[in-house]
This record gives C-alpha cells, sequence and structure tokens, in this order.
C-alpha cells in the first residue's frame, strides 16, 4: 500500500488540471506510484524564456503542480484540508531546450499541518534540470459562501 489515495489516478489527475495553469502549460500526470509521483511538461514556446530555454518560472510552476497534487493524493478527494504552497526553492542546474522535463516527487516530510517534498525535474533522458523543495501548508477549508 503507497501513500497516495487510490482517486488518484494519472487519468484523474490529468482531467482535474484542464481549463488552470496545468492544463495552458501542458503538464499531464505520468505515474501515481507507491511512494512517488510524476509529472510532465513540454519545453516549448509556452514554456521557453526569449533565449530559448526551459525558463526557470516554469520548472518552478511544474514542481508547486506535481507537488500540490501530491499532497493532495496523500489526503485523500474527501479532506476537510486545502493544500496550499508555503514555500518553494528550486536550484536550476542544467538547460533544456526541447522535448520534456520530468518532475519526480517524494515526500520527506508528512504531517497534520505540513508537507515537505522533493522534487527532481529531469529531461526525458534523466539529465538533471532542476533540484526543488516544496513545503505545502495543510489548512482546513472554509465553508461555501452563500
Amino acid at each position: 500500500m503507497g501513500i497516495f489515495h487510490p482517486a488518484f489516478t494519472p487519468e484523474a489527475i490529468n482531467r482535474y488540471g484542464t481549463g488552470s495553469l496545468p492544463g495552458h502549460l501542458g503538464m499531464e500526470c505520468l505515474e501515481v506510484g507507491e511512494d512517488v509521483l510524476r509529472m510532465r511538461m513540454p519545453v516549448d514556446q509556452r514554456t521557453r524564456q526569449p533565449q530559448g530555454l526551459l525558463h526557470g518560472g516554469a520548472s518552478v510552476a511544474l514542481g508547486e503542480t506535481v507537488g500540490g497534487v501530491a499532497s493532495s493524493a496523500v489526503l485523500g478527494p474527501d479532506s476537510s484540508l486545502l493544500v496550499v504552497g508555503q514555500e518553494i526553492n528550486a536550484n536550476h542546474v542544467r538547460a533544456a531546450r526541447d522535448g520534456f522535463v520530468v518532475a519526480s516527487c517524494r515526500a520527506l516530510h508528512l504531517g497534520r499541518s505540513s508537507h515537505v517534498w522533493d522534487i527532481r525535474v529531469e529531461t526525458e533522458e534523466g539529465l538533471l534540470v532542476s533540484v526543488i523543495r516544496l513545503t505545502n501548508a495543510l489548512i482546513p477549508k472554509r465553508p461555501a459562501a452563500g
């Protein structure tokens, strides 16, 4: 048994991102494993800087997305908690120019009020592009305004 709720399949995650930033940047979930969640993003006109390289902000957006999805998948679909990014840092160590980058997300800490994730963004060939650490706060959902 893994750490992720079974309702969080790659297909369900991909449907959820349609119409928001993950969908606009072409992000898609590849795998929900026992203890790892993987998503990929194209390196194309949407995600490159003017010099033709993958934009560091796009790598960070991929990292925050995969980490946010991972926290949600740990909590499950019926959780009364909302996942919000609290702190993120990234080290960009290699450029990517085309193809896809793949983010692999693993838990460093799964607490009652926060989750900390270690995220590696790599080229399809397995070359390290960015290392990201994300802390998510888990806060009670507010009742819908009526």
